[in-house]
């Protein structure tokens, strides 16, 4: 029951948050950005705009793309979501607010990414900010390797073959 509630208190703040944007910006509140927004941070995993207006459809949602598009960049434009490219011609985005930094692992067969947080990536950008005169205040770290369950599949593979 408290989780609920800070869940919506969370949600509550969210939808403000965009709310007072649109209105900055002299744009209308409708409900698809606001379906979308919401759709955003009920997920739990990185996704693209097509996915999104996939899942969005799926659901009996009638947006256009054209909307998901244009509200994936109001929302990039406030901070409530973040853009990533993962080495390939897809853009990613995830929920953005309320999240420490993190950064990334991504399998290049597979294409899985996984979130990690070390504090030593925090202590070498404020080492490298201080060194250089830099006041950082973000930074992506994208590494890409093969996940295990890849590695696995690339072994049967090589004894197959050889």
């Amino acid at each position: 029951m408290e989780k609920d509630l800070q869940q919506a208190k969370y949600l509550e703040e969210i939808r403000n948050i965009f709310a007072a944007h649109l209105e900055s910006k002299g744009l209308r509140k409708t409900p698809e950005r606001f379906t979308i927004l919401e759709e955003i941070y009920s997920r739990t995993d990185h996704f693209d705009a097509e996915s999104l207006y996939s899942h969005l459809l799926k659901s009996g949602y009638h947006v256009s793309r054209a909307t998901v598009y244009n509200t994936l960049e109001l929302l990039l434009s406030c901070d409530l979501i973040t853009k990533h490219q993962f080495g390939k011609n897809l853009a990613q985005y995830e929920k953005s607010y309320g999240y420490k930094q993190h950064d990334h692992i991504i399998c290049v067969d597979c294409k899985k990414v996984v979130e990690f947080c070390d504090p030593r990536i925090h202590q070498i950008q404020t080492m490298m900010g201080d060194l250089l005169n830099f006041k950082i205040t973000h930074h992506s770290l994208n590494m890409y390797g093969i996940c295990g369950s890849c590695q696995k599949v690339r072994e049967r593979q090589d004894q197959k073959t050889s």
